[in-house]
């Protein structure tokens, strides 16, 4: 089966400023990535390469067995599952929970005149359900606590049954509770083996849920260690990356880091 993921030599250059520097990367149609690294490392622009939104300044990308820049994105792009703090402020506030998951069908974020059949409402309320959405299916997403708002994102982004899932800082700004709620629903989706292959970035060891079986660090736009989690997430090379000594503690699948 082909790699859902290859970056060859990828560079990203903006006004002069290199955010990414020869990137070589490959993800496997059944591996959970988590991208770790400091502000400014790159990571972000990663997940805009793999979901085919900017294309690379140098070297190739292929997304699910197409090269960026020699196929259609819009045929692409529906393939490609994509949950962002970017993706949530163009969401209407005043449209339903329902309708939020529905729109992904047509790539569209607000709903018009586009016509549904009973399969699509069927398979918009079956996703809802999964991720403990149901009871807020009339609710208006404007009125959604954030980790509310964080889970129907991530329901928007499986509705179309996606080959490759991305999700950028899915925990970010969550209470405790609501955090370990969306890392408990995200641990049980990546242990399914039906689920895609999943790209998650985070900014913390603690935001990492159970079932992700690979990690790459990022640091300066290149990668200071890629592979096997339990190879990466270590205090030495976490050390290296944040540029700051860390001791790691891992517990049943769970990690924590302070500074020494």
């Amino acid at each position: 089966m082909p790699s859902v993921l290859s970056l060859n030599d990828v560079s990203i250059v903006r006004d002069g400023n290199t955010i990414l520097n020869a990137v070589n990367w490959t993800v496997e149609p059944d591996e959970r990535w988590v991208i770790l690294g400091p502000n400014g490392a790159g990571k972000t622009t990663m997940l805009q390469v793999a979901a085919a939104a900017i294309h690379p300044s140098q070297g190739s990308a292929d997304v699910l067995g197409e090269t960026l820049g020699q196929v259609d994105l819009f045929e692409l792009r529906p393939r490609v599952g994509f949950a962002s703090s970017a993706m949530a402020r163009r969401i209407p506030g005043n449209e339903t929970v329902v309708d939020v998951v529905l729109t992904a069908a047509y790539s569209v974020t607000g709903r018009w005149n586009e016509e549904y059949e009973d399969i699509d409402v069927r398979r918009a309320h079956r996703v809802l359900n999964e991720w403990k959405l149901d009871h807020l299916a009339n609710r208006t997403f404007g009125a959604l606590s954030d980790g509310e708002q964080k889970r129907v994102q991530i329901a928007r982004s499986v509705m179309t049954d996606p080959e490759i899932l991305l999700l950028d800082e899915p925990a970010a700004s969550l209470d405790l509770g609501a955090r370990e709620e969306l890392l408990q629903l995200l641990g049980g989706f990546a242990s399914d083996p039906r689920s895609p292959a999943i790209v998650m970035v985070t900014h913390h060891v603690e935001e990492i849920p159970r079932s992700f079986g690979h990690a790459l660090l990022l640091s300066d736009g290149g990668i200071v260690a890629k592979g096997p989690i339990d190879e990466v997430i270590t205090s030495s090379k976490l050390s290296e990356t944040f540029g700051i000594e860390i001791d790691l503690t891992e517990t049943d699948g769970r990690y924590s880091a302070r500074a020494v």
